[in-house]
């Protein structure tokens, strides 16, 4: 059996920081190819885990919004601490959802959500993508099939009783999208098949900045940041990046 060693990162390449946020069931891995783009590109970038994320399938079911909360806020204020004043904040689904609401907590240079929901499917859709998730974890690890079916069994029966309060961070986040002022880039796959693509359009109708961009990618997936059209997503990332009135 393979150990499976997934790991967060921190690519400090200049002045300016750019937080960089994952989704559910997904790790740094979604995020890695535009963080090193951007490390060309002269920014200093960080991708957090959310605790359960990344590892065994479970210990992701222990965990909960609140926990994964914590290591945005954390990877943030680490960037606070190693000096960076100024910071731009890009987030992928629940990544987008927590880019939302550190705006409004935090004083963020610009933020840009990645097909981000701003409505969810119910808990039992939403548990499917955790089983999806032990299932590809457990092949990674080699596991025989039989085993997976055992260990698939097992955290079928115990559930993830957190899945709820998902479904309510989203709920509160939407509801204080009047609360976001920062330059905003929303980004979104026409065809994506994990959230409703409409979200985009709630999030660029209700946030009050001055400074909004939505952008909608014909010939990608979900996962827009490791999909068909990625370099141009990098690319509009970029611009997006360029625009802001950074001091250094």
């Amino acid at each position: 059996m393979k150990r499976l060693v997934m790991e967060p990162f921190y690519f400090q390449a200049g002045k300016r920081a750019v937080l960089l946020l994952h989704g559910f069931t997904g790790y740094s891995a979604d995020v890695r190819q535009v963080g090193r783009f951007l490390e060309k590109k002269g920014y200093t970038s960080i991708a957090p885990h959310y605790k359960g994320h990344g590892v065994a399938p479970e210990q992701l079911v222990h965990t909960a919004p609140t926990d994964w909360w914590q290591d945005v806020e954390g990877a943030y204020q680490t960037l606070q601490q190693d000096g960076y004043e100024q910071i731009a904040v890009v987030g992928l689904s629940l990544g987008g959802v927590f880019t939302l609401k550190l705006s409004t907590v935090q004083p963020v240079l610009g933020a840009v959500v990645m097909c981000a929901p701003m409505t969810m499917r119910t808990t039992d859709k939403m548990f499917e993508g955790v089983l999806r998730y032990a299932e590809n974890y457990k092949k990674l690890e080699g596991k025989a099939e039989n085993i997976i079916e055992k260990e698939l069994a097992a955290i079928k029966a115990q559930g993830m009783p957190s899945l709820a309060e998902l479904r309510k961070l989203v709920t509160e986040v939407r509801s204080e999208l009047d609360m976001v002022y920062a330059p905003l880039l929303v980004i979104q796959a026409t065809h994506d098949e994990v959230i409703d693509p409409q979200s985009a359009k709630v999030i660029y109708e209700g946030v009050s900045s001055d400074e909004k961009q939505l952008k909608w990618y014909d010939e990608s997936g979900h996962v827009i940041t490791l999909d068909k059209e990625k370099e141009q997503v990098h690319e509009d990332i970029y611009t997006f990046l360029e625009s802001l009135p950074w001091q250094v």
